[in-house]
């Protein structure tokens, strides 16, 4: 049988004891509140920060992009980094927990930085501080997810795992995206007063979250995980290179993520120009958030009946019609937005969720042929797919539409440019959830894969220790 690891004992006398029940959903709900603060500073970072600092201090869109695309570069050396270091990590502590814990102070000050800006800011300071920004990303969202994959053993248990983080997920992009809204209504116009309220609320939640999170479970002890052997770069894409149901996982989450980038990029277009309704932009955006909340529990059942990967080409399928159903909008029918935008936050966490539970089950596969554990180094590998779907999307809709002759600051667009943008809204996200889908076909790691897996894994365990 897996072990669950479900002692909650202070860190410096810990000794995990395994337990056959399911682990407890209040220690699942403190585990998962560090997704709160760090969920809720990566939207207004995306969508706020470059309008403001642009309009407040003055840095050239130019100069913003090029920001913003080091970054991304960034994250592709430091995330597997930081993986690779992790899995190597021995302490008293564990091997996530220091990393988490110097994370979230390098994440605070970052954090501090960038919504709390000083008078003068130059390129040179944003620069800097969003570097150090996502280095504590890395230094916190690698390592946590690579733990929640160790908590438990147990197939669907690492479902239930990933859905209690997708909800709090949710529930902090609903609470930031209510801070702008809100002070709108109270100050129209005061840029500096929602980067400080958004910032605010991430700083405040960040300590008690962290610390619910690092007391919730203990880890494994270092003897039942292999010391993973260093490797240089080139060694780390051979090792990734050759696990084929990795890479499946990996390049379906970037079709997920490309077609959700592509949806979020051109929603507010959709809604205010070609729809005529600007005023429901802010509020269908909210009412996805809303609805996704309840993604993560459904999913989740619908998962304990059929497996990870099948319940993933469901969600993705009924992606697929929801996104094509985007085809019959014409403007002013506001009812069928609503409707659609409904389904659509019902669905959207459903290939996210399964992915991320897929990781952990592909690591353990990985561990039992090679005797490595690299759990975190995988899981950056798919922390990469994420933010490149997320780049890759505004990369490509927001030419195309141009290109199709779409103008945003245009008094009038041509009926063939809003009809160009409907069809990218609608199609691109819908041929990125089929390919999402087509990658997961006939995927052989299921429940029963699994079982056997961690049985032969507890066997070598068992005979280690004896």
């Amino acid at each position: 049988m897996a072990t669950i690891y479900a002692s909650a004992r202070s860190p410096q006398n810990e000794r995990a004891e395994p337990v056959q029940s399911g682990l407890s959903a209040r220690r699942l709900a403190a585990f998962s509140t560090l997704a709160i603060p760090f969920t809720a500073a990566q939207l207004p970072i995306l969508n706020f920060l470059p309008a403001i600092y642009a309009q407040q201090f003055g840095i050239s869109l130019g100069a913003l992009g090029t920001i913003f695309l080091l970054e991304r570069l960034w994250g592709v050396f430091a995330d597997p980094l930081v993986g690779t270091l992790s899995d190597r990590t021995r302490s008293r502590l564990g091997r996530r927990r220091p990393w988490i814990a110097a994370g979230v102070i390098v994440f605070a000050l970052a954090a501090a930085a960038l919504f709390f800006p000083p008078a003068g800011v130059s390129p040179l300071y944003l620069g800097l501080a969003l570097f150090t920004f996502y280095l504590g990303c890395a230094m916190i969202q690698i390592p946590y997810l690579a733990w929640s994959g160790e908590i438990s053993g147990q197939y669907h248990e690492r479902t239930r795992v990933a859905t209690f983080a997708t909800v709090a997920s949710s529930s902090a992009l609903l609470l930031v995206i209510l801070l702008p809204a809100l002070i709108d209504h109270l100050h129209l116009g005061d840029d500096r007063l929602k980067l400080g309220a958004m910032g605010g609320f991430v700083l405040l939640a960040l300590l008690p979250a962290a610390w619910l999170t690092l007391r919730a479970f203990p880890e494994a002890p270092a003897r039942e995980a292999s010391r993973a052997k260093p490797l240089g770069p080139l060694a780390t894409i051979r090792v990734i290179a050759r696990e084929k149901l990795l890479l499946r996982v990996i390049l379906s989450d970037l079709a997920v993520t490309f077609g959700q980038g592509v949806r979020n990029t051109l929603l507010l277009f959709v809604v205010s120009i070609y729809m005529g309704l600007p005023e429901w932009g802010a509020t269908l955006m909210l009412s996805q958030y809303i609805f996704g909340i309840a993604a993560g529990p459904i999913w989740m059942q619908v998962a304990s009946r059929i497996g990870k990967h099948r319940a993933a080409i469901t969600g993705e399928l009924v992606q697929v019609a929801i996104n094509l159903g985007l085809l019959a909008l014409t403007p002013g029918n506001l009812g069928l937005l609503i409707a659609l935008t409904a389904a659509q936050g019902l669905a959207q966490g459903s290939g996210n969720l399964m992915l991320r539970a897929m990781v952990s089950d592909i690591a353990d596969q990985h561990r039992l042929k090679t005797g490595q554990d690299r759990t975190a180094l995988f899981f950056s590998a798919f922390s990469i797919s994420m933010k490149a779907g997320m780049a890759l999307a505004v990369g490509v809709a927001l030419p195309l539409v141009g290109a199709a002759g779409f103008d945003p600051a245009a008094a009038h667009n041509s009926p063939t440019a809003l009809t160009a943008l409907l069809v990218t809204f609608a199609v691109g996200p819908a041929l990125a959830h089929l390919c999402s889908a087509a990658l997961l076909r006939g995927f052989t790691l299921d429940e029963a894969a699994h079982a056997q897996i961690r049985r032969e894994l507890d066997r070598r365990a068992a005979g280690a220790h004896a």
